[in-house]
């Protein structure tokens, strides 16, 4: 097996229990592993720190797997942490009012760059490092053996895929039965028709479940707006709570189109309803203009930061954004925000929203904060793997 040796005073992650080593971290490497390849990692005195799978062209050129010496990574490894993730999702697997959420995600699960979804009878799969890749037929024949999929479909990320040097894969049929066009699933009683061949991500969102229920609680006899809609999920469960009227935006076509879909088979299409195709916030100036106001605004906007770097441009499009919906509020009215940007922290959004207050003319009070759930877990040793927050905000003028 080949040796990664890492540079005097490098070894403090690992021992810690962080997965990634960046390729600034490598003093040698012993021989010419190939990408994928498992390879042992030593500190700089050849003293053994863990295992992991090697590759040359990304910038975390080693990504761990086993700290213990003893225990091979063979096929029997990558089985037992796959079912050691499954069972860690049991309760989810027995919910009978929803068929979808994540059953892998990734360094959480101590399988880097494996992302496994389900929706109601198919699995969607993203592979996204050259590690996954090499042991492919094994995860698939785990997840088949495990859990009897009528299909498993590959929606990697090309980009994702490109920073480990391979190509991309997204779209294709790994396992079993073709997905139909749109597969049925329900989360917290609602249903959604979902396209997990072509739809954003993986097809749906399965990160905001539980937040949609907690903001849905609030939504009774509100006039609620719900920006970046997608395909409805705050919206349809702002309706089922008997929201008195309920708008939804979003500048994608395809993705109206489907929340037009989801409100047929819930039969909520009677009810009180607009949907907008729009820009956001050209959208919220608009009804600025107007003299619009709304009870409940919910912002659920795409990643603004993608990295640390964009961090300080990502904070002025959110405190503008944030800006915009706390002056369409009522007195007293409720702002559900949200950042999917990982590299925002809550401190930070935080002051984002009181930034974005202070200029608004407004006063906030922070009355829940939101994270992701149960099955996109966070495991203390990487705190990357935290990137979804919310805030729900009681908005009032100054006194």
């Amino acid at each position: 097996m080949h040796v990664v040796k890492l540079k005097k005073g490098k070894e403090k992650a690992v021992k810690q229990l962080h997965p990634w080593v960046f390729s600034g971290a490598i003093e040698t490497v012993n021989g010419h592993p190939v990408n994928g390849e498992i390879i042992i990692v030593n500190d700089n005195k050849d003293i053994f720190l863990a295992y992991g799978f090697y590759n040359n062209q990304s910038r975390v050129a080693v990504r761990l797997l086993e700290w213990d010496e003893k225990i091979i990574v063979n096929e029997n490894w990558w089985r037992k942490r796959i079912q050691k993730a499954i069972k860690a999702r049991s309760k989810l697997l027995l919910d009978t009012n929803t068929n979808t959420y994540r059953l892998i995600f990734s360094e959480a699960d101590f399988l880097p760059g494996l992302i496994v979804d389900r929706f109601s009878d198919f699995l969607s799969v993203q592979i996204l490092t050259s590690g996954i890749e090499h042991h492919k037929e094994i995860i698939l024949d785990e997840l088949e053996l495990l859990l009897k999929p009528s299909g498993i479909f590959d929606r990697s990320d090309s980009s994702a895929r490109e920073h480990d040097g391979m190509t991309a894969s997204n779209g294709k049929l790994l396992r079993g039965l073709q997905p139909p066009e749109y597969v049925t699933v329900k989360e917290n009683g609602v249903l959604y028709d979902v396209d997990i061949t072509s739809g954003q991500k993986s097809g749906f969102y399965c990160d905001q479940r539980d937040n949609r229920r907690i903001v849905a609680e609030y939504c009774k006899d509100k006039k609620v707006l719900d920006c970046f809609s997608y395909s409805g999920g705050f919206s349809l469960n702002a309706l089922k709570n008997h929201a008195s009227e309920v708008t939804s935006i979003d500048s994608s076509a395809s993705a109206l189109d489907t929340l037009k879909r989801n409100l047929d088979i819930n039969n909520f299409k009677e009810l009180n309803h607009k949907i907008i195709q729009s820009d956001v916030n050209k959208q919220l100036r608009a009804f600025r203009e107007n003299g619009e106001k709304f009870d409940l605004i919910i912002l659920d906007p795409p990643k603004y930061a993608p990295s640390r770097s964009a961090v300080n441009k990502a904070s002025r499009a959110y405190k503008d954004l944030n800006r915009q919906a706390l002056l369409l509020l009522n007195e007293g009215g409720l702002l559900a925000t949200f950042s999917c940007s990982g590299a925002v922290d809550m401190t930070t959004f935080k002051q984002i929203l009181a930034w974005a207050a202070l200029d608004a003319g407004k006063q906030v009070q922070f009355i829940n904060q939101f994270s992701q759930p149960e099955d996109h877990p966070i495991r203390s040793s990487f705190p990357e793997g935290e990137y979804l927050k919310g805030l729900l905000c009681r908005v009032f003028s100054f006194i």
